[in-house]
């Protein structure tokens, strides 16, 4: 997992409420668990004029002119805000995947469904909470300015308007020291890599008959 630490990035505003799981990657995309390739189809019922599938050529599709993430002036974004309750719907983990995989590291919203929440840590994503009033602020921001970027210091929990303003946000310290890390449940696991190690060789010595039977 990469690790995150201070992002200052183009902002892409996604301006509605519970935005679901299914809207940011429809169902029949969830084939797949490779973690990768989801890209190009996030957002595919709003950002292609068709109807998509498994296999098709997405560089051949037609795309929605009025779609945010379509417009030349998005292109690169790697921030998206949006509005309460972002994430809500099934508890599918190939919406951080598809999110990641185009290319946003960090969301901020009022608030967000908790699984999803849980899944975009897991996954390299920082869902910063900020508070309505200031969200809607930031969307005022967005919409007046183009090529709107906000920087984001994870460290110090802090996010910094293009005026030089600093927006505290609250990150549980697990959940922090994981992103400034890059440690996924497996990074976590390795951490331990050689006390499993010795642990194993220590249970082959003690139960040697018991690692026979499983070979044969």
């Amino acid at each position: 997992m990469k690790k995150f630490k201070n992002l200052k990035g183009l902002v892409a505003p996604m301006d509605q409420s519970n935005v679901d799981t299914d809207q940011i990657i429809p169902k029949q995309f969830l084939k797949s668990i490779k973690r990768s390739g989801f890209g190009p189809n996030l957002f595919d019922a709003w950002r292609y004029l068709d109807e998509g599938e498994p296999g098709m050529d997405n560089s051949t599709r037609p795309l929605n002119p009025d779609f945010v993430l379509n417009k030349a002036e998005f292109k690169g974004v790697s921030i998206l805000l949006a509005r309460r309750n972002f994430g809500c719907g099934s508890s599918r983990e190939h919406a951080p995947w598809a999110l990641e995989d185009f290319g946003f590291r960090a969301l901020i919203a009022p608030s967000y469904a908790d699984i999803f929440y849980n899944n975009c840590f897991k996954n390299g994503i920082l869902p910063v909470i900020l508070d309505e009033n200031i969200v809607d602020r930031l969307f005022s921001e967005q919409s007046q300015t183009v090529g709107y970027s906000l920087e984001i210091d994870l460290e110090n929990q802090i996010v910094k308007t293009p005026a030089g303003e600093q927006l505290p946000f609250e990150v549980d310290e697990f959940r922090k020291h994981c992103l400034l890390n890059g440690l996924d449940d497996i990074g976590l696991t390795l951490q331990d890599e050689s006390a499993i190690k010795e642990y194993e060789q220590q249970r082959i010595k003690e139960k040697s008959w018991l690692f026979t039977e499983m070979k044969a």
